[in-house]
């Protein structure tokens, strides 16, 4: 029986020797320690043995079975490290290979230029005020000098909400928060409303029934028209370069009197006449005016004392302007071989 233990451990070193795996390991383990293995039918057959027997083989199979506990866990041991070590080979990361570069976005270039004109602006103090998208028709019509069946309604009322009685409708133009700033905020104030407007516009290369404007709105004592060409006239400059004249033409606007539009001179050919000027020297860039009385009696306001101004811009066509866009739905297709150019 003692011949039989030690042959026993010497085959099982022999297998464990040759295991490459845990799955091997096993099998061995089971071979020798499972139920049906040969350590154990070994320990079964003592019960025929005198009790002087039992003890010495009793004792010798403890020995073997610890021996091979130990070779088995060595074995395992050794077994898990290679598989490591070999899966760590296989899923090793080259750390001195330059990285892959990691795609930022940009900001859109209406977004850039909104972020450019309010940036200017706040360098003069100026605070930006935000009006909703959905606004009343009184602030957006009536309480800018534009009564019901007023011709300068005609192209701009044209989103009403349905279920509102026709009393709401999609704002064509920032100008519907000036009444809302009157109300709102403590006098005197320099503020700009950038956002969103619709019309109902057939989209071509200069139109779009979804577009975006600043509005500009300053209220205080003795504020003249001076003061609305200085300003505009340093935003001209900082935004198309020291070198731009600018040029204000007599216009109306029913919510300011009196009414101009601004001119900058073409930053193409510095004035001297090309195509995007169409030969003239300059382009027409936003309209503008000192605030009519009517407006701000609307918003509540003393015209005896104070008076202010308000500008009207398009941002889209600032953009298109200073980055030389020909088409303004470029703008909103989201193709960003297109929009990857303004970073």
């Amino acid at each position: 029986m003692q011949e039989k233990l030690s042959k026993l451990l010497e085959e099982a070193k022999a297998q464990l020797s040759k295991a490459t795996s845990l799955e091997d390991t096993e099998e061995v383990r089971v071979k020798v320690l499972g139920k049906k293995g040969q350590l154990t039918e070994i320990l079964r057959s003592m019960g025929k043995l005198s009790p002087e027997e039992k003890k010495e083989l009793g004792m010798a199979a403890n020995k073997v079975k610890a021996e091979f506990e130990q070779l088995l866990s060595e074995k395992a041991a050794e077994v898990k490290e290679k598989a490591r070590a070999a899966k760590f080979k296989a899923e090793r990361i080259d750390v001195t290979e330059p990285g892959r570069d990691v795609p930022f976005g940009v900001k859109h270039p209406i977004t850039q230029t909104i972020d450019e004109i309010v940036d200017i602006f706040r360098s003069m103090g100026y605070a930006v005020y935000e009006g909703p998208d959905v606004d009343t028709v009184y602030n957006t019509f009536d309480a800018l000098n534009s009564p019901e069946n007023h011709p300068s309604r005609d192209l701009t009322d044209t989103f009403y909400i349905k279920g509102s009685d026709e009393t709401q409708v999609l704002r064509p133009h920032t100008s519907s928060a000036e009444v809302r700033a009157e109300l709102e905020l403590p006098l005197p104030y320099k503020v700009l409303i950038p956002g969103r407007c619709y019309r109902c516009d057939t989209p071509d290369a200069t139109h779009s029934p979804t577009f975006h404007q600043i509005e500009m709105m300053v209220i205080g004592e003795n504020i003249t028209m001076g003061d609305l060409k200085g300003s505009l006239d340093y935003m001209a400059k900082r935004l198309f370069g020291a070198e731009t004249r600018t040029k204000f033409r007599p216009s109306h606007f029913p919510f300011t009197e009196p009414s101009a539009e601004m001119d900058v001179s073409c930053f193409k050919c510095g004035g001297k006449g090309c195509p995007v000027c169409k030969g003239s020297g300059w382009i027409e860039i936003l309209g503008c005016g000192m605030t009519h009385p009517h407006v701000h009696q609307a918003g509540g306001i003393d015209i005896e004392k104070y008076t202010g101004f308000a500008v009207g811009m398009g941002v889209e066509r600032i953009a298109m302007l200073k980055y030389g866009i020909d088409d303004i739905r470029l703008l909103y297709e989201n193709d960003m071989r297109f929009i990857e150019q303004f970073k």
